[in-house]
């Protein structure tokens, strides 16, 4: 547990009408910290996530925010407070150039955690594409300009939700290097990934959630080295990289 949380969500309980999926989650994350939450399939962790940013409300417990209990705002007043949600489905304006996405990501005023001229520095393949439309991007392509924008918004927690899922190893490693870097601007990360390997070379501590409840909290350190836990919780075990 983060011994300064940003983020405490703090028992909550989330259900799809009748489907319960969250059970007494709790979780934290600390003021520049990252941290993944790893499941598999249908564990819970979208939900989570949708949670923290207001998209779906939790029927119990609460979520707090830099001090605020925020459970109960809309998701556009929570992203003001400065939550950005990457969501898995990579929201895109389709008919929009890639400059004019990343434009719309400063609608909300202030400033982001980088300019757009620094985001185009450290994602160069976007800045070779600025002005294609965004529906002819890669996957990959998309997948970056979606967490691009997130950049140039004022954001003191970024929700991550499979930013490699699918892609290409070469826009994994982009990825990946881009979110070590936000690292380094004292930015929160909560970090959803099926690549257990990347969440495990990125960050600082990592939940494991199983059926809707928190089952493992843990450093990277102790889950790579917990073999047993990798192979009951996430069935991964002789997948990790040992080089990490």
């Amino acid at each position: 547990m983060a011994a300064d949380p940003l983020l405490s969500v703090e028992g909550i309980d989330t259900a799809y009408g009748r489907s319960h999926v969250l059970r007494d989650v709790s979780l934290t994350v600390g003021r520049g910290e990252v941290v993944g939450l790893l499941g598999r399939n249908g564990a819970g962790k979208t939900t989570t996530l949708r949670s923290i940013s207001g998209v779906v409300k939790p029927h119990a417990g609460r979520i707090v925010f830099d001090g605020e209990d925020v459970t109960e705002l809309p998701d556009y007043e929570i992203s003001r407070r400065g939550i950005s949600y990457v969501a898995e489905e990579r929201a895109i304006f389709p008919d929009l150039t890639v400059h004019e996405n990343l434009k719309m990501g400063r609608v909300r005023g202030g400033d982001g955690i980088y300019t757009l001229d620094e985001v185009f520095e450290i994602l160069p393949r976007l800045e070779e594409r600025r002005s294609f439309r965004a529906s002819h991007l890669s996957g990959g392509e998309q997948q970056m300009l979606v967490i691009a924008r997130a950049l140039v918004s004022p954001t003191d927690l970024l929700l991550l939700d499979e930013p490699t899922e699918g892609l290409a190893p070469q826009i994994v490693e982009d990825i990946m290097r881009v979110v070590d870097r936000i690292r380094d601007e004292d930015v929160s990360i909560l970090l959803v990934e099926q690549n257990v390997n990347a969440v495990l070379r990125l960050a600082d501590r990592n939940y494991i959630i199983n059926k809707g409840e928190i089952a493992y909290e843990g450093t990277a350190e102790e889950l790579r080295d917990d073999a047993e836990t990798q192979e009951r919780l996430l069935g991964v075990g002789a997948s990790i990289d040992e080089r990490i």
